[in-house]
């Protein structure tokens, strides 16, 4: 197989990458609080062809003299864009939207008897029941929203529950208002590290050590800058997605081509050799 044969095939193979991430933007575009995902590619190994030394050709220049050619290029990483969403009003007061990027709500989540603490834009909230007449702050899914002190829970029976800008939580019983916990925000320093996990969910990587960071380095806790009533929509941008769809179809194709012409140039040479 020819060098440019190879190359179209491994570019095609990372393009339908792309493509499997603008489909999922696309097909999240109503997901309350998603944020868009965007692939960025990197070269693959290449190869330097020097020219002969001549100190002339160094001059003005900003690049090795001589030709490089590539094997192609890679997806190099699929990178989160956590900027705010357009704010919709719900009057809901469990709906809530938060006013600064790259902050996160922190939700508890149990898979496989493991549980670890995750991360999400997605404010939509709602009281769960539990045992001894309390209920308990939880996500759309039933995953327990955590506060300053850990899982929010307090007594069932009251007439209102409001959720104050800087994600103090009160109740009214009668005449007296109740505080019963206060949501903890955190902030993403390195988004590009965190992991999505599904749900709209993300987490830390798993092998923090080997990345060189700690926990500290890339999630910290902030002041809460909330709304209540209001839930943060979808950020994907619909028509650069399919700017960028199209773009990579047609890069798609024109690979594709190339593995083509390949293959019939050297069904021609097979035919003058015999």
């Amino acid at each position: 197989m020819s060098r440019s044969m190879i190359q179209a095939a491994v570019t095609m193979n990372q393009l339908q990458q792309k493509i499997d991430v603008i489909g999922n933007n696309l097909a999240n575009s109503q997901t309350t609080g998603y944020k868009a995902r965007q692939a960025e590619f990197s070269s693959l190994l290449y190869q330097q062809i020097n020219n002969l030394n001549d100190p002339a050709n160094a001059e003005g220049r900003l690049t090795p003299d001589g030709v490089r050619v590539g094997s192609g290029a890679k997806l190099g990483s699929i990178n989160i864009d956590l900027s705010v969403g357009s704010l919709q009003e719900t009057g809901r007061a469990l709906d809530i939207a938060l006013l600064q990027p790259n902050q996160l709500f922190q939700v508890s989540v149990t898979e496989n008897n493991v549980t670890e603490t995750r991360y999400t834009r997605d404010g939509s909230f709602y009281l769960s029941p539990i045992a001894n007449n309390q209920v308990m702050l939880t996500t759309k899914d039933g995953d327990p929203v955590l506060g300053t002190t850990g899982q929010i829970i307090f007594e069932n029976g009251f007439d209102d529950i409001q959720i104050a800008d800087n994600g103090l939580i009160t109740v009214k019983r009668g005449m007296n208002t109740e505080v019963v916990g206060q949501l903890e925000v955190v902030e993403a320093v390195r988004p590009r590290l965190l992991e999505a996990t599904g749900n709209n969910n993300f987490r830390l990587p798993t092998d923090l050590a080997g990345l060189g960071y700690n926990q500290a380095e890339i999630i910290q806790e902030v002041p809460a800058q909330l709304k209540s009533g209001t839930l943060e929509t979808s950020n994907v941008n619909m028509g650069k997605e399919l700017t960028d769809l199209i773009t990579a179809q047609r890069s798609y194709q024109f690979n594709a081509r190339t593995i083509s012409m390949g293959d019939q140039m050297m069904g021609l040479v097979s035919q003058l050799r015999s």
